[in-house]
């Protein structure tokens, strides 16, 4: 069988480098809270350890409930390469639904008990106030936040990166703007706000992506919102496959908010230090999966049309692409070392502890190539269960052991670090196995 379609240079990037863009906002709306955050003139270290507590805690939910993107690109772009669109319409409203539904019971059942959660992230005193107030506002943007995602599954699955790109550069532009004027204020016409500055700025910016989401969906596409019964037969492949990505995602997070914690338990400066690193980790990340969402996207078709010579192919380029990327990231962050963690704080004590684990995060960024790539592809493939097993030891038989020895050892962030390198090498070595094992005999088929 010959591909049937072209997997080239020009092909992947054109939906990568979107995709990069639209990837690298998320973790930007993150950094730009961090980097203002840190520099407020009254309680800056404070405010730094609530909004990296916090942002911490909204992403996890984020990620867990997210995962409905995923499982709608990978059926709509499976749908697309089998050429039966038209019978999956109806799915996305009905997911949408559900997922939006779902969101709103959380946010129901955690303003009511926001304080005992950050208390069990190790927040107190001045930082548990923060983190309070801080929340209260922040958490209404995360059903917006929900649908603005759900509905960039959907034009991922219809190999489009470009409008996803267009609703995040918005969003991320108009947080950085109203973040300044929000924190600081403005001469004469607006107080500074400080940290509750910043938590409004990202609510409006994320209303904006939502409401951009659904105008462009509707001028778009000809994919409906509106809710029609029966429920469609693959809602409960979509369910399952969701349900296996929030498992992963609890697994995911698991690591984040363990190592929140234990960098909390640390004291300030920890927490603090670590709040830089991993907006720089995520950042790097976001950067290095544009091409991971290229090969979910071109994947899911690439399956749907049982062209395996494409998509063995297809996985080589991605690899060697985000490869390529990683290097330049780990490049610069060699060459900015000390001016990226001026940008995000002033306090030596927090820069000194920052510094002496940082080398760790920038020499493992070509290690997380092969985790963040083929984690996209096999979402685009549907082999959700795997990367749920995947998740799961990677996560407590790699990085709970090894930060539990960090701790033991009082190796501070370098345990917690480390701990991070372990989780990816595991998770990156687990999914190459898998793939050569499961496509490279349908391959020598063709």
């Amino acid at each position: 069988m010959t591909s049937k379609t072209p997997i080239t240079f020009r092909t992947v990037n054109k939906l990568a480098i979107p995709a990069t863009i639209a990837g690298i906002a998320e973790p930007l709306l993150s950094i730009t809270d961090t980097a203002i955050v840190g520099n407020i003139p009254v309680d800056g270290l404070e405010s730094l350890a609530a909004a990296g507590i916090v942002g911490s805690f909204l992403s996890m939910l984020i990620w867990i409930l997210g995962q409905t993107r995923s499982a709608i690109s990978a059926i709509i772009s499976q749908y697309l390469g089998a050429g039966k669109l038209e019978e999956v319409k109806t799915l996305p409203a009905q997911a949408i639904f559900l997922n939006i539904s779902l969101s709103i019971l959380i946010l129901v059942s955690t303003i009511f008990i926001v304080e005992e959660i950050f208390q069990l992230l190790n927040a107190s005193g001045k930082i548990l106030e923060y983190c309070v107030s801080y929340y209260s506002i922040r958490v209404w943007g995360f059903p917006l936040t929900l649908f603005a995602f759900a509905v960039m599954g959907i034009f991922r699955g219809l190999q489009n990166t470009y409008w996803p790109m267009l609703i995040a550069i918005v969003g991320a532009l108009l947080n950085i703007i109203l973040d300044f004027a929000f924190v600081y204020g403005i001469d004469g016409f607006l107080e500074p706000l400080y940290l509750e500055g910043a938590a409004w700025a990202s609510l409006i910016a994320q209303g904006t992506m939502a409401l951009m989401a659904f105008i462009l969906l509707v001028l778009k596409t000809d994919i409906s919102l509106k809710l029609q019964f029966p429920i469609h037969p693959e809602l409960k492949r979509l369910i399952f496959m969701s349900l296996n990505l929030f498992v992963r995602a609890l697994a995911l997070n698991t690591a984040l908010i363990l190592a929140v914690r234990e960098a909390t338990a640390y004291g300030d400066a920890y927490i603090g230090a670590h709040t830089i690193a991993i907006n720089i980790w995520l950042f790097s990340s976001f950067f290095i999966d544009g091409y991971g969402a290229a090969g979910n996207i071109m994947g899911g078709r690439l399956l749907g049309a049982k062209d395996y010579n494409g998509l063995w192919n297809l996985a080589k380029k991605i690899v060697q692409y985000g490869f390529t990327i990683s290097l330049v990231l780990m490049f610069f962050g060699f060459i900015f070392y000390y001016p990226l963690g001026r940008l995000f704080s002033k306090e030596e004590i927090v820069l000194h502890t920052f510094y002496g684990m940082f080398y760790i995060l920038i020499l493992g960024i070509p290690m997380n190539v092969t985790a963040f790539v083929l984690d996209g592809l096999f979402k685009g493939l549907g082999e959700m269960r795997y990367l749920r097993n995947t998740l799961l030891v990677a996560t407590f038989l790699g990085f709970v052991p090894t930060l539990f020895l960090g701790k033991f050892m009082n190796w501070g962030l370098i345990g917690i670090w480390l701990a991070f390198t372990v989780w990816m090498i595991i998770r990156g070595g687990a999914l190459v196995i898998e793939f050569r094992r499961k496509f490279k005999p349908l391959l020598q088929k063709t």
